[in-house]
């Protein structure tokens, strides 16, 4: 039988496999006596050395031309995408060279995102659950979405993008859940708790879309800023279009810093991500729930297939205990909802 075996293997039978880093160390070698090891793939390593500056600078990339850097910002977590690819062009070219500095955008990746791939909520606790939901203004079933937005087990609501001939169906849909609740123009806000001063929220746009209120919670009073900002465009001619959006973050930037109460909770879709340089008059007063008490990346937009975090919770004075996304609806942002503690 042993020689059979033998013989077997002998004739071209499978043996015992090796391991994957066997597997990984006889490709790397290559042909026996192989010198240009180290000399391939010199591309492929210069490749991963500008994706590994492009993540660490990318607040030095200027805004100058398309606003390039807010873009990039944008979508920074996307650009781990581009390791594997390159990994695998050093695998194909047997590149020593191209394995070692892919090592660089690796470790710079874990360091700005890997915070996020651990989940950080907490399974319970805090004083107040927050919600809030780009409910689209082409929403082709209004009430059944705030049905489900409501569904969640928020204690306060914020709603954007509310057409003004259906802030009536929201109202019906919401009052079983809300007793309170306030709107001016396209945003409105709805609460377990009683809710007072409410006022719109100047952000220069030269119609309502922000607002803000004070919520009388059990633990104590909160100032409820609920904002929708201008939307965004990416055009070949013109780059990326962000400027509208950049003078209202800086506005509301400044009403939030006038705000009359240490708990501070900010709800809405500010089409910007926390790494957007441009929204650093709101983001560096404030903490985004994410963040701090999030599972993963939690993408909104656009809802059939999340590419960025656009819709925010921020909180100030407050400490977050948990933040999630919620079951999509028929708009195309997924709503958000987070607990805080007090």
């Amino acid at each position: 039988m042993a020689q059979a075996e033998t013989a077997e293997t002998a004739n071209g039978a499978e043996g015992p496999r090796p391991s994957g880093g066997a597997r990984l160390r006889a490709l790397l070698r290559g042909r026996p006596g192989d010198r240009d090891i180290w000399r391939r793939g010199i591309l492929l390593a210069a490749a991963a050395v500008l994706l590994a500056l492009v993540m660490v600078l990318h607040a030095r990339i200027p805004n100058r031309v398309g606003n390039l850097g807010s873009l990039v910002e944008t979508f920074l977590p996307w650009f781990g995408l581009l390791v594997p690819l390159i990994l695998l062009g050093a695998l194909l070219r047997r590149s020593a060279t191209a394995l070692v500095a892919l090592l660089l955008p690796l470790v710079v990746w874990l360091n700005l995102f890997g915070g996020l791939l651990t989940g950080k909520s907490a399974a319970d606790g805090g004083d107040l659950t927050v919600a809030t939901h780009n409910v689209n203004a082409g929403n082709p079933d209004p009430a059944g979405t705030a049905r489900e937005v409501a569904a969640s087990g928020a204690d306060v609501l914020a709603l954007q993008e509310l057409p003004a001939g259906q802030v009536a169906v929201y109202e019906e849909a919401l009052a079983a859940t809300y007793p309170y609740h306030a709107v001016e123009g396209t945003v409105g806000l709805w609460s377990r708790y009683p809710l007072s001063g409410h006022a719109p929220v100047d952000i220069g746009l030269g119609w309502v879309r922000a607002m803000r209120a004070t919520v009388t919670a059990p633990g104590g009073a909160v100032e409820v800023y609920v904002a929708h900002l201008p939307s965004v465009r990416v055009k070949l001619n013109a780059g990326f279009t962000a400027g509208q959006r950049d003078a209202s973050a800086d506005a509301l930037g400044e009403a939030i810093a006038r705000a009359r109460h240490d708990r501070v909770v900010l709800l809405g879709d500010l089409n910007g991500t926390m790494n957007d340089r441009a929204l650093n008059a709101v983001t560096s007063q404030m903490r985004s729930t994410q963040g701090a008490a999030g599972d993963g990346m939690g993408f909104t937009w656009p809802a059939a297939f999340p590419m960025a975090r656009i819709d925010q919770i921020m909180v100030r004075g407050m400490e977050p205990v948990a933040s999630w996304s919620l079951p999509r609806t028929d708009s195309d942002h997924l709503p958000i909802a987070a607990r805080v503690s007090f």
